[in-house]
């Protein structure tokens, strides 16, 4: 058998098991990280890696320490690296099992805080908003709460909590408001605050037609189940984001759909839609 000519390849059953858990750990993070400028540096580590292994089977003594101490080293460094990633996969995994969201809804019973869906009236007041916005070309960054708690998202604007209109939300983006940077926050049917701070997507490739609004909802849906209605300043173009990706709006229905599909929270017991 030509296997046995290398005495260090003694494979069993156990390590078929490990070589498949560990493909499919790389499967998940090459998914996850995928478009994103940590892809080059994860696909470096994991060369450095074989070369480690390969090194210790042909029992090159200084060769594997080397590998050996430049991978134990890094670690610190992957996870500075790699810290919006690491970011992403817990609040997804967290998200995805109902985790945060139950635990702020416990919270939200206990305080007396509501969390309505959004209905046709507030889907209709969102949509003629965002289009008298298009026809003004006045930037707008629109976030629906949906699932996951963006208490931490809220917490970095003002206050508004009153209920969705499209007058209200057109003079809160207006150019000369002092409310007019950052995003509003919709929960329900209510707009619970303006002028917050999104996080940017670390993807590559974004076209170059997109702005910082477009990064941020992108970034926004990456990190949450969040969907996100977007305005651009300079062509007056409409675009939808939610689970990272972000599509053009071409019709008030359109939206409307979209609105209606995506923005309404998820129902319990992990049910959307």
């Amino acid at each position: 058998m030509p296997l046995a000519l290398f005495g260090f390849l003694h494979i069993t059953l156990a390590d078929v098991l490990d070589i498949l858990v560990v493909s499919l750990i790389i499967f998940f993070v090459f998914r996850w990280i995928r478009g994103s400028s940590a892809m080059n540096i994860f696909i470096a580590l994991i060369i450095l890696y074989l070369i480690k292994v390969l090194a210790s089977a042909l029992d090159m003594t200084m060769m594997s320490g080397i590998m050996g101490t430049v991978l134990d080293v890094g670690v610190i460094a992957i996870i500075i690296i790699f810290q919006p990633e690491i970011r992403y996969f817990l609040t997804r995994m967290g998200s995805r099992y109902g985790v945060g969201g139950g635990i702020w809804r416990i919270f939200d019973r206990l305080f007396g805080r509501s969390q309505g869906s959004l209905g046709n009236e507030e889907i209709a007041e969102i949509v003629e908003a965002v289009f008298t916005m298009s026809e003004s070309k006045t930037g707008a960054l629109i976030v629906m709460v949906r699932k996951d708690s963006l208490q931490n998202i809220i917490d970095t604007g003002d206050t508004i909590d009153a209920r969705i209109n499209s007058r209200l939300l057109c003079n809160l983006f207006f150019k000369n408001s002092p409310l007019h940077d950052g995003a509003v926050v919709i929960n329900g049917n209510r707009i619970v605050a303006a002028r917050c701070t999104l996080p940017l997507t670390g993807k590559t490739g974004i076209p170059a037609s997109y702005g910082m609004r477009h990064k941020a909802a992108i970034g926004m849906t990456e990190l949450s189940d969040a969907c996100v209605v977007v305005v651009s300043e300079e062509t007056g173009g409409i675009s939808f984001a939610a689970e990272g990706e972000i599509i053009h709006v071409f019709s008030k229905d359109h939206l409307r759909q979209l609105l209606g599909e995506e923005a309404a929270p998820a129902k319990q017991g992990g049910e959307q839609k």
